[in-house]
């Protein structure tokens, strides 16, 4: 049983890139699932009795303080100049932002008993302040440079520029070595930085990310036929939404359609894709022309944007849910349709269908093969059978394991167990 921590404690995330806010806009560059990760832990955290800030950049004409309710907000600290910053750039701006950070702590008289960071560029931010103030930090990757970098295509040179994993590598392993514990979101991850960083699996925990259980449930046959009315969904048809990014593998996806009108001749592909950015029109509009060039565009149809209030409507409305991605940490998005009732097909390439029973909780496939992607995809749709069992083990399954209050605790466990450790370790935790 996990031991509480004291209630008078503060935990500070870290969570540098990205509109991390009280009410973000998903799907804006850079602001997809961890996001929601880190406000659902956090809002778990203050509901256990904890006090939270979670900090992150200041840009544009963002507020400094969202307030989310007593003992937690969103707390931004400006650093590397007004405009947005990709981040595969933070790189240049992370003393600024330790410096700055820990000034204003000295001025508003802050403590904090654990430092619990997110992605590696607050992980090398936060290793820095917890060294600073003498209190624990726990890291959680999200996403490891190594394996991206070897799963990505193109031009060697080219991807280095672009995304400078040398320099984040580097960083990351530093970041590993020296924080009091990894926490990583699927075994995969674990076999990882242990291959590839020299982690000892007893410095890391494998927790996964949740759900809220109370929002992503199924619902009637009635209901979901009156949604595919309403949302123009047809019985053949096959769903994802996501950030327009390279790794999320739509071309993959699209790839994979013609093979499965072969089997399945109505086949159609429903992609809410990316937000409304002229960065992401360009992206869309090369997806675009390979379904033009795969003869199969006016079987693909492109819903833009899903706002946040209508995401769980359109995993009801799915015959079934894709995740093809040639990349993808954990895939929170597969997790929130299963809980929904929806059949889902995931990647193997991201260690989520590590977690499933497949047949039983999920299907999975290599999406880098299409016509094997496409199988996968045809099964729910031809199977009455597979797919009402998919529907209801899978729910079951996504809530039983993913649920957020059950995720906080395990979590608040491990930072327990890392301080304890580091006490032991005779570490001087006073400042």
């Amino acid at each position: 049983m996990t031991t509480p921590l004291p209630t008078s404690s503060r935990i500070l995330m870290l969570s540098l890139h990205g509109y991390v806010g009280a009410e973000p806009e998903l799907g804006l560059p850079d602001t997809g699932g961890q996001v929601v990760f880190v406000l659902e832990l956090a809002k778990q955290f203050r509901d256990l009795g904890y006090t939270v800030d979670i900090v992150t950049r200041q840009f544009e004409n963002q507020a400094e303080i969202d307030e989310m309710g007593t003992n937690l907000r969103v707390w931004r600290i400006p650093f590397g100049g007004s405009e947005f910053i990709r981040k595969e750039d933070m790189h240049d701006h992370l003393d600024e932002f330790t410096r700055h950070f820990q000034d204003l702590l000295g001025e508003r008289q802050l403590r904090y008993d654990f430092v619990s960071s997110h992605y590696w560029d607050a992980g090398f931010a936060g290793q820095q302040i917890a060294e600073e103030l003498g209190i624990t930090h726990v890291h959680t990757p999200h996403s490891l440079g190594s394996w991206k970098r070897q799963d990505m295509a193109g031009d060697a040179q080219q991807v280095e520029s672009n995304y400078r994993f040398e320099e984040r590598i580097r960083k990351e392993f530093l970041t590993y070595r020296r924080c009091d514990h990894v926490i990583a979101t699927t075994h995969h991850q674990v076999e990882i930085l242990a291959q590839h960083y020299d982690v000892p699996e007893s410095h890391v925990t494998m927790i996964p990310p949740g759900i809220d259980e109370g929002r992503f449930t199924p619902i009637t046959q009635a209901q979901t036929h009156g949604l595919r009315r309403r949302l123009r969904f047809r019985k053949n048809d096959i769903y994802t939404v996501g950030r327009a990014a390279a790794n999320k593998g739509y071309d993959l996806l699209i790839s994979a359609l013609p093979e499965l009108r072969e089997v399945v001749r109505d086949a159609r592909l429903q992609l809410a894709v990316g937000a409304n950015s002229q960065a992401d029109r360009r992206k869309v509009e090369k997806w675009q022309a390979l379904a033009s060039e795969l003869g199969v565009a006016e079987h693909v149809t492109w819903l833009g944007y899903v706002a946040e209030e209508e995401m769980v409507d359109h995993y009801r409305a799915a015959p079934v849910f894709a995740l093809p991605s040639r990349y993808e940490p954990f895939g929170m998005t597969a997790v929130e349709a299963m809980a929904c009732g929806t059949p889902c097909v995931v990647t193997v390439h991201g260690g989520l269908e590590e977690m499933f029973d497949f047949g039983s909780h999920a299907l999975f496939a290599d999406p880098k093969r299409p016509r094997e992607y496409a199988v996968m995809l045809s099964m729910p749709l031809r199977y009455p059978q597979l797919r009402e069992r998919l529907s209801i083990a899978g729910a079951r399954f996504a809530r039983r394991m993913f649920g957020w209050r059950s995720i906080a605790r395990r979590t608040l466990g491990t930072f327990e167990r890392a301080r304890t450790s580091r006490d032991q370790a005779g570490v001087d935790i006073t400042i």
